[in-house]
């Protein structure tokens, strides 16, 4: 694991809370110079740390007013099977989050629809055309995120 100080620790968690803030708030926040930072920032991308930047979308703002945790678990199937069905969920403008996993369920995603009739007749679809890679599903709805991919250094 890669050895973060004190300023590292500060500038990652700047960057949790704004991706887009400019070198030089950041900078100044951190008590550094542009150039230092911007090599601090560029090693730690380097080094696969912070592997990407991006936003937090409210899915409900887009009109999607409801956001299922779903949890899959496989029946005992081929690899091509199973890279079907991951490849289909990929691709699915409605899965916003694929995550294989381990213990009780193989695979968590997340579905987001506009309103219940939508996400049954997602449900339904998703279930019916892989009915034989599909072993269990189990879902729960979304209230409210108070916290989401956030990390205390």
């Amino acid at each position: 694991m890669e050895n973060l100080d004190n300023k590292d620790k500060l500038l990652i968690q700047l960057l949790q809370i704004n991706s887009r803030e400019q070198l030089k708030t950041l900078s100044k926040k951190i008590g550094l110079s542009i150039d230092s930072t911007k090599k601090r920032i560029e090693k730690l991308k380097k080094n696969g740390i912070l592997a990407r930047f991006g936003v937090f979308i409210d899915p409900k703002a887009l009109g999607y007013d409801l956001v299922a945790n779903v949890s899959i678990k496989l029946n005992n199937v081929g690899e091509e099977d199973l890279s079907k069905f991951m490849n289909y969920l990929k691709k699915h403008p409605n899965v916003t989050t694929l995550i294989t996993t381990l213990g009780k369920y193989d695979i968590t995603c997340v579905i987001i629809a506009k309103n219940t009739e939508s996400l049954e007749i997602l449900f339904r679809e998703i279930r019916h055309k892989f009915k034989d890679v599909i072993k269990d599903w189990e879902s729960v709805i979304n209230l409210k995120v108070y916290k989401f991919e956030w990390y205390d250094l």
